[in-house]
Order: C-alpha cells, then sequence, then structure tokens
C-alpha cells in the first residue's frame, strides 16, 4: 500500500500554466486518497502549488530542504513537517527514504 508519494518537481512555476494546473490537481488527488507528500520543502512554483493544494485538503505534506535553503520566501512554513537536511544529496536520499513512491513533474 503506496502511504507517502514523493513528487520531484521544480521551484518555478514555468510559462505554461497548464503545468501548475495539474501540480494542483495531484495535491488534491494525494489529500483525498490520504497520501503523504514527501516534496522539495519549496514555496514556490510547482512545488509550492502542489504542497497547497494538498495542505488545502487537509493532507499531509513533508518538506526535505537543505539547510542553505531554510530561509524565508524559500522554505514552505505551512508543511506539516520540515526535515532540514546538509546537502542536495542528502536532500534526495532523505525523500527516497521517507517515500514508498515517486512521480514526476516538469521543472
Amino acid at each position: 500500500m503506496i502511504k507517502t508519494i514523493c513528487v520531484f518537481c521544480g521551484s518555478n512555476p514555468g510559462v505554461n500554466g497548464a503545468y501548475v494546473e495539474a501540480a494542483r490537481a495531484l495535491g488534491n488527488l494525494l489529500a483525498q486518497e490520504n497520501i503523504g507528500l514527501v516534496f522539495g520543502g519549496g514555496m514556490t512554483g510547482m512545488m509550492g502549488a502542489v504542497a497547497d493544494a494538498v495542505l488545502a485538503g487537509g493532507g499531509k505534506a513533508t518538506g526535505v530542504i537543505p539547510d542553505a535553503m531554510n530561509v524565508p520566501r524559500v522554505v514552505h512554513e505551512g508543511v506539516s513537517e520540515l526535515v532540514v537536511v546538509d546537502t542536495m544529496h542528502t536532500r534526495k536520499a532523505t525523500m527516497a527514504r521517507l517515500s514508498d513512491a515517486f512521480i514526476a513533474l516538469p521543472g
């Protein structure tokens, strides 16, 4: 059974608004299905959109962010849990360890 899904995506919304809408739709679906989100911990772009949708739907969002990026206006301060790590490599390994499955979105 899948309890958590890691979503890899960008911190930029890109030029096609359909991508951000798809991220929101995915976040809504995760919340509806009671599947926790593991993501890069950022508040902007695709990353922020999927996390915001999960949280708005009452779901759990776990952000994993390197210490150097754990600053206001970068880190998503509304997450259910924030895991601060030392490097980008540790970030990816931690995201993998916390997740049962993976989805990659543009960005």
